[in-house]
């Protein structure tokens, strides 16, 4: 009864992919480990060298598992300033090039052992599920919560037949969500319904921003020096769907209200040339730079954030942004619900209100953030957020259908049960075959690993699975 409850996060992504669901599940398995009351895993993807450098930037790459692991540790503590107490284990993974997404390869429920099965953290459980052939989560964890990042459908309905592929999309994240998931959580409302959840963001911001942003409201007010030098920028991966298409657009087609605005776009991507000549042909000066790191202190003097995406759940820039003091225009979009609550969040409804709040933002200063606003910035407070809405305390759902003592919500409850059993089955049955597997959209040979994959891993060699 003194055994510490286990919390397992699996992921999609991994450092140094700077991507959000390698750096935010990191995070939160640091600062839900930090207390010690936990123990927590932190479960991520391990790629063969071949795809590792289609992934990772500047031709990063790992020998090894351990090897990988020290890089994610030292990048960590560089940012939170403590010795993080969490394990880190790796599943084998496969890059899918035409999704841009790495995908699990094998059952990687397998890779928590059953006595140390307790809770699972799923973050994107879609993306996790999609191809899973293996022991049913719900089966294998007494609690499995569902975290929400990425607004596919609206990436989905960009592409050719979008509107159709977006609709099956739809019912498959459904329905593999509800069979593998106790509990849901989206991040905001921009993202896909699903039965059963709550709105909330989990996530906070790397506190090296936080750092940043007390540094300049010190500067700005122990001396005359100005805390904000230059004017505005946008940073994030440079693929039209990413908000360049919007910002560029918005530049455009208001030439002539915005005439002397100057602005900065950083970012690397697939679409890099055409966002380079889309703004060379505009008459205001934007230029259009390599990526970098947010943190990096070349951002450190910029004013104003200019962000019109509509793709993103919950943007990590926007919150870094905020968190520097700098003032962010952004759309009044379901993703931006969160930022509605900081006085440096200047919100827009249609292009003139584009133009109006980015004139107005250049010509002001930022307002201080208080202590309550830069905490609730925070992982610490991301954290009591997600133990909150999680209910990790709480007696899990098995155990109060157990304990049900009305007959007709036991027989509700066992019928709902039994139909989503045989559902479960039947993706279990789908998806165990490579014909079918390649038909839904799985990287072929993603069943089981192969031996490469399972001598670097230190994985048993092959079996099969029950449900």
């Amino acid at each position: 009864m003194d055994r510490k409850q286990h919390i397992a996060i699996f992921t999609t992504a991994s450092l140094p992919w700077m991507t959000g669901t390698a750096v935010n599940p990191l995070f939160r398995a640091a600062y839900l480990a930090k207390d010690g009351e936990r123990k927590v895993t932190l479960v991520i993807p391990w790629l063969s060298l071949k795809d590792q450098k289609l992934v990772y930037p500047n031709n990063t790459a790992f020998g090894s598992p351990s090897e990988q692991e020290s890089f994610i540790r030292q990048w960590l503590e560089e940012r939170t300033a403590f010795i993080s107490g969490f394990a880190i284990r790796f599943y084998p993974g496969k890059f899918a090039v035409d999704k841009r997404s790495i995908l699990p390869v094998g059952d990687i429920s397998e890779i928590i052992p059953d006595e140390e099965a307790d809770i699972a953290v799923l973050e994107e459980p879609e993306h996790l599920t999609w191809f899973h052939h293996g022991k049913r989560w719900k089966t294998k964890f007494r609690l499995v919560i569902g975290i929400i990042h990425t607004n596919y459908l609206e990436y989905v309905k960009r592409e050719k037949n979008g509107q159709f592929q977006a609709f099956l999309l739809k019912y498959v994240n459904s329905w593999v969500v509800s069979i593998y998931c106790h509990k849901v959580i989206r991040l905001s409302a921009a993202t896909q319904y699903y039965p059963r959840s709550i709105i909330c963001n989990v996530h906070g911001v790397n506190p090296k921003f936080l750092e940043i942003g007390k540094e300049r409201f010190e500067q700005q007010h122990s001396s005359n020096h100005q805390a904000f030098t230059k004017g505005a920028y946008y940073i994030g991966k440079m693929i039209w769907n990413k908000g360049y298409g919007e910002l560029l657009q918005l530049l455009n087609n208001h030439q002539k209200e915005l005439a002397g605005l100057e602005i900065d776009l950083y970012g690397n991507g697939e679409d890099s040339d055409q966002v380079k000549e889309a703004a060379n042909k505009l008459k205001l000066t934007v230029r259009v730079h390599p990526g970098r790191d947010h943190a990096d202190p070349l951002f450190h003097d910029y004013k104003v954030f200019l962000n019109p995406s509509t793709t993103d759940v919950v943007c990590t820039t926007t919150a870094e942004a905020l968190a520097m003091g700098k003032i962010v225009v952004c759309a009044n979009h379901p993703s931006n619900d969160f930022f509605k609550q900081f006085p440096n969040c200047r919100i827009y409804d249609d292009d003139n209100g584009f133009v109006e709040a980015t004139c107005k933002a250049l010509s002001e200063e930022p307002v201080p953030l208080t202590d309550a606003q830069r905490y609730e910035l925070s992982w610490e407070a991301a954290t009591e957020r997600f133990l909150k809405v999680s209910e990790l305390n709480q007696v899990f759902a098995t155990e109060r259908e157990k304990n049900s003592s009305k007959e007709f919500a036991s027989v509700s409850l066992n019928l709902w049960k039994s139909m989503e059993d045989t559902s479960a089955y039947f993706h279990y049955l789908a998806l165990g075959f490579e014909t079918t597997r390649r038909a839904f959209g799985a990287i072929p040979g993603s069943l089981q690993p192969d031996e490469e994959q399972r001598k670097e891993l230190g994985l048993a060699t092959s079996s099969k699975h029950s449900l």
